[in-house]
């Protein structure tokens, strides 16, 4: 049993592709530590946030996946402050 791990797989719905994958876009560059034993990969599919976390105890993955919601709170609160987007395009890049 102590091979076994433990997978958790999210997938989180968003009015449009470009909410998605904004939310995408910020969440990706915020890897999990190593030291934390937790392995995260996100995708983007149409208007689906997807995640899936694999560790391999479930202390671990409670961890990850409440700091990933505190995250994902806070960036879909943003988005509701400052409004969406107006385009279809990132023009800041």
């Amino acid at each position: 049993m102590a091979n076994d791990s433990i997978n958790v797989k999210l997938e989180i719905p968003f009015p449009t592709n470009r909410l998605a994958q904004i939310v995408y876009d910020v969440l990706k560059v915020d890897q999990e530590p190593k030291r934390s034993g937790v392995k995260k990969e996100l995708s983007v599919s149409e208007n689906i946030l997807k995640v899936k976390f694999v560790s391999s105890l479930a202390r671990q993955s409670r961890v990850a996946v409440n700091s990933f919601f505190e995250s994902l709170n806070l960036i879909v609160e943003t988005i509701d402050f400052i409004g969406e987007p107006t385009s279809e395009e990132y023009t800041h890049f």
